[in-house]
């Protein structure tokens, strides 16, 4: 069970460690055509830089399909990229963009408040170039002491 829980973790982590990697370096790089409509008003539910999250959990299900015979480390690995993904979906879409008005944005938390300043930061330069905070976890501290105040 212990080594279960290991590739869950694992597997989480590297997901928050290659977003950030791939939202620097290919979603304002190469692939910043797609991923510009997340940084304009979207008009709809849905918007082309969504694709993005279609690739990631493709990568969970074929983890877990790869590794269910057996329960080895690719299912438990692609469970973690899966838990990654809800949490994502919660924290980034559902919290910090508001696309479906299901919860009210956890105010009093420094650490939530630290993410939405770092997102922010993010989006306030609309551009490809010029951005920082590219991670959903990993931001840089000075946004916590910022949530803080």
């Amino acid at each position: 069970m212990l080594f279960a829980l290991l590739f869950v973790i694992l597997g989480f982590f590297l997901m928050e460690i290659s977003g950030w990697f791939i939202h620097k370096y290919i979603m304002h790089g190469l692939l910043w055509r797609i991923h510009r409509t997340h940084h304009q008003r979207s008009k709809g539910a849905f918007e082309l830089n969504d694709i993005f999250s279609l690739l990631f959990g493709s990568v969970s299900i074929i983890l877990m399909v790869l590794g269910f015979e057996q329960l080895d480390y690719r299912f438990w690995m692609g469970l973690g990229i899966t838990i990654y993904g809800a949490g994502y979906f919660v924290l980034h879409d559902v919290l910090i963009h508001r696309r479906g008005k299901w919860m009210k944005r956890p105010n009093r938390n420094s650490f939530f408040r630290g993410i939405f300043k770092a997102h922010q930061a993010h989006h306030a330069n609309n551009k490809k170039k010029g951005t920082e905070a590219f991670g959903l976890l990993l931001v840089p501290l000075k946004y916590f002491k910022e949530g803080k105040k």
